[in-house]
């Protein structure tokens, strides 16, 4: 850690792992669900567990993220965070929103379409919270009186995240009309300016993890950006095929989507080519395991699975069922939840003044958990998605005898759910207790202990 502004990162993360711990916690509980008897029928449904675990998935991740930008942007641009107590203000506000939001789903609180279930008074804070984390950040950069490409594209997937939230804010009566400005906010998110996110995160990983020519990663970055923007935002037309819009969107939705899959393939092979040069030296290599992780699982899980079934002649049969459930989990975890748990696992020991070398085996463990884990239950989903396409919609059967025929998928979905649940408890276990008490760098004077910001000269010889 280079700048004592920096150590705001760590409490970001802090309520980000917890909220990722009760995410998990509500996934596997939701998936018991479909199994029954569920003696929580009257108190927590299945549709407010579901509610739960999708709400928390976007409200950690995002916090995930400008725990990274708070990270990152003053490492770019060598100078301290505009304002920290406006930074903790931003935190405090928006963990109180989640819990007031989370608890208010139990009780039946609800507004809006899904994932965007938030009522208006919290989707104002969340405006709120967001505006001032940009104040911040930007102010940071002009002060600094300098930006790179890679936090210019990180900031500009978080101003854009923040822009493209407005169209949750609207209410129509009509159903296809409010599904239709409802991708505006998911889809522009999940495949759209997240993306930028993800990319500037990589990009700053891979630059201080491989030692490759910053200018080099930074042209791949151009890439990436120009392929999100040209199909990444017109794909969001695969969501209007069966909603009641006229028939030419599904023509723009199969072709778009078919190029989506290019910008997760492309930070995969500038991830592989900047290792390639490099090899796997740096000492924190439970980051670089993260960082590859996120680039590979990507492009599998947003990339080809994402393809498999966007194509219109497909999704007709597929639409509605657990396959999308298959690729949307391993596309969000690869795409984003990697990324995140890459960051942290990079910045913890700047943080916490600890010996990097150290990473610790339980660490390790944490992440070969999630990825099996994550694995089996992509099959499971994915296995239970091709039987209940071909006994719905093939062999007409009703919706409640197929899901008795999916239990045995279920049951497999559980097991390897539970897996992964053990992967994230034993990466926070490393998180709160284990990485804090790695041996110190020699000449440190403690847990996040202040570091003295570096001259232009020596920070550039740094990277």
């Amino acid at each position: 850690m280079r700048f004592r502004s920096q150590r705001v990162a760590y409490y970001y993360f802090v309520v980000a792992l917890l909220l990722y711990g009760l995410q998990i916690a509500v996934g596997l509980l939701s998936a018991a669900k479909y199994l029954g008897p569920d003696p929580l029928l009257h108190i927590l449904p299945f549709d407010r567990a579901k509610e739960i675990h999708t709400n928390l998935l976007i409200v950690w991740v995002l916090t995930g993220f400008m725990g990274a930008a708070y990270y990152v942007v003053p490492e770019e641009s060598r100078t301290e965070i505009y304002s920290e107590k406006l930074a903790y203000a931003q935190l405090i506000a928006w963990t109180g929103m989640g819990l007031v939001t989370v608890t208010g789903y139990v009780f039946g609180w609800t507004a809006g379409n899904k994932l965007l279930e938030q009522p208006a008074p919290m989707k104002l804070v969340i405006v709120v919270v967001m505006l001032a984390f940009l104040f911040n950040i930007v102010m940071t950069i002009w002060k600094a009186g300098r930006w790179t490409t890679t936090e210019g594209v990180l900031v500009a997937g978080l101003a854009l995240s923040a822009v493209l939230y407005l169209p949750a804010l609207l209410d129509f009566d009509n159903y296809t009309v409010a599904i239709f400005y409802r991708w505006w906010t998911v889809h522009l998110w999940v495949e759209g300016v997240w993306e930028l996110i993800q990319g500037g995160l990589l990009a700053f990983l891979l630059i201080r993890l491989s030692g490759v020519d910053r200018e080099v990663m930074e042209k791949w970055l151009y890439v990436i950006v120009g392929l999100t923007f040209i199909a990444g935002i017109l794909g969001t037309a695969h969501h209007y095929y069966w909603i009641g819009v006229p028939h030419y969107w599904a023509m723009f939705g199969g072709f778009f989507s078919a190029l989506e899959p290019l910008s997760f393939f492309g930070m995969a092979v500038y991830a592989y080519s900047a290792l390639r040069r490099s090899g796997l030296s740096h000492p924190n290599r439970l980051a670089l395991h993260w960082t590859i992780g996120s680039a590979v699982y990507s492009a599998i899980g947003a990339g080809i699975l994402g393809l498999a079934h966007t194509w219109p002649a497909v999704n007709k049969w597929t639409h509605g069922t657990l396959i999308t459930a298959m690729h949307g989990h391993m596309a969000f975890f690869g795409a984003y939840v990697m990324i995140v748990l890459a960051m942290i696992t990079f910045a913890m020991p700047g943080l916490t003044g600890r010996d990097e070398e150290k990473s610790s085996a339980l660490g390790m463990w944490a992440f070969w958990l999630q990825v099996i884990g994550m694995l089996g239950m992509t099959m499971a989903f994915a296995a239970a998605g091709i039987v209940q396409t071909y006994l719905e919609h093939i062999l007409g059967m009703g919706y409640l005898d197929t899901q008795h025929k999916l239990a045995v998928h279920f049951i497999m979905l559980i097991a390897t759910g539970s897996l992964f649940a053990l992967g994230v408890l034993f990466f926070l276990i490393d998180f709160f207790f284990i990485m804090v008490r790695a041996p110190r760098k020699a000449g440190s004077a403690g847990a996040r202990t202040s570091v003295a910001p570096l001259s232009p000269q020596g920070a550039e010889g740094g990277e």
